[in-house]
C-alpha cells in the first residue's frame, strides 16, 4: 500500500513528473539546438559517412545516455514525497503499527517502480526516435540486455539518491539536492560533452561515478553496434579511440570497462550504498 501510494502521489502531481524530467528536457533541447550538429560534424570528419549516418550515430550516443539519467532522476523525484512526508505525514506513520522497515521498504520500492517505469518508458521512445533516424528495432538478446541495465541502473540510482536523501531535513534541501544532481548529471555521464574531451584528471572523475557505467551499458547496446558497422573497414585503432571518447567503453589504465564489468559494478554500487543506508538511519535513530 505505502509503494502504491508512492506512485499515485507521483503521476498525479504533474509538476513532480515535470522537474524529476527537467534534465532530460535540457539535454533535449541542447541536442535539438547545437550538440546534435557538433556531435554529427566531428564525426562526419572522423569517420568521412554522409550526414544521415552521422545523425543516427549521434542520436544513439547521446539519447542511450539520457536514458540513464532518466534512471537516476526520477528515482529522485519519487523520493521527494518521503521529503515531504516528514514535514506532514511522518508521525501518522510512525504511530501506526508499521515497522520502520517496511515504511522505509515502501518508500523505495514506490521510487524504484517509479525509476524502472520511466526508463521503460523513456528507452521506448528512445528506440522509436532510432528507428526513425534509420536504424533498426533491437533484437531478443538486446531488448534483454536493455532490461537488464534498466533494472540495474534504477537500483543503483535509487541506492544513490536515497543515500543522499537521508541527508535532506527539509524540502528546501531537497530542491538544493536535486538542482546540483539535474545541473551535474549531464556532465558526470559525458553527454553534454564527450567523455574524451575532458582532461584526463576529470576523465576519472566521470568515470569514477557509478551512473556513467549505466550510460555506457545503454550505449553499447543502442550505439555500438551503428558504430562498429559504419567502422567496418577501418583501422580496429579507430574504432577503439572513438568508442572510448563518447563513453561507450570506459577505461582505466590497461583495463576496459565490458557490459558485465559495468554490470557488477552498478550492482556493488547497489549494495553498498543501501548498507551505507542503513547504518545512517541506525545512527540517526539512536
Amino acid at each position: 500500500m505505502l509503494t502504491k501510494r508512492i506512485l499515485l502521489l507521483f503521476f498525479r502531481d504533474k509538476a513532480n513528473v515535470f522537474f524529476s524530467l527537467l534534465a532530460v528536457f535540457i539535454i533535449i533541447g541542447l541536442y535539438v539546438l547545437f550538440l546534435g550538429n557538433l556531435m554529427e560534424e566531428d564525426l562526419q570528419l572522423a569517420l568521412g559517412i554522409d550526414a544521415a549516418k552521422a545523425s543516427l550515430i549521434a542520436a544513439s550516443l547521446m539519447l542511450a545516455g539520457m536514458a540513464a539519467v532518466v534512471s537516476l532522476t526520477s528515482c529522485l523525484g519519487a523520493l521527494g514525497i518521503s521529503i515531504a512526508d516528514k514535514q506532514n505525514a511522518a508521525k501518522d506513520f510512525l504511530t501506526s503499527p508499521v515497522s520502520r522497515g517496511k515504511i522505509t521498504a515502501g518508500y523505495l520500492l514506490g521510487s524504484g517502480a517509479v525509476g524502472l517505469m520511466m526508463t521503460v518508458i523513456a528507452l521506448i521512445f528512445i528506440m522509436s526516435y532510432i528507428v526513425a533516424k534509420g536504424g533498426s528495432w533491437p533484437n531478443a538478446l538486446d531488448c534483454a540486455r536493455l532490461l537488464l541495465t534498466a533494472v540495474l541502473s534504477v537500483l543503483c540510482g535509487n541506492a544513490l539518491v536515497f543515500f543522499l536523501c537521508l541527508f535532506a531535513k527539509s524540502l528546501n534541501a531537497f530542491t538544493a539536492i536535486s538542482t546540483v544532481i539535474g545541473t551535474l548529471i549531464g556532465f558526470l555521464m559525458g553527454i553534454y560533452i564527450p567523455i574524451g574531451s575532458f582532461p584526463a584528471a576529470v576523465q576519472w572523475v566521470i568515470k569514477c561515478f557509478p551512473m556513467t557505467h549505466a550510460a555506457s551499458m545503454f550505449r553499447q547496446v543502442l550505439a555500438d553496434g551503428e558504430l562498429a558497422r559504419q567502422l567496418a573497414n577501418a583501422p580496429p585503432a579507430v574504432l577503439t579511440g572513438l568508442r572510448e571518447t563518447f563513453g561507450v567503453v570506459l577505461t582505466y589504465g590497461d583495463i576496459s570497462s565490458s557490459f558485465w564489468l559495468s554490470a557488477a559494478i552498478l550492482a556493488a554500487t547497489t549494495a553498498v550504498f543501501y548498507g551505507l543506508s542503513l547504518l545512517v538511519m541506525r545512527v540517526s535513530r539512536r
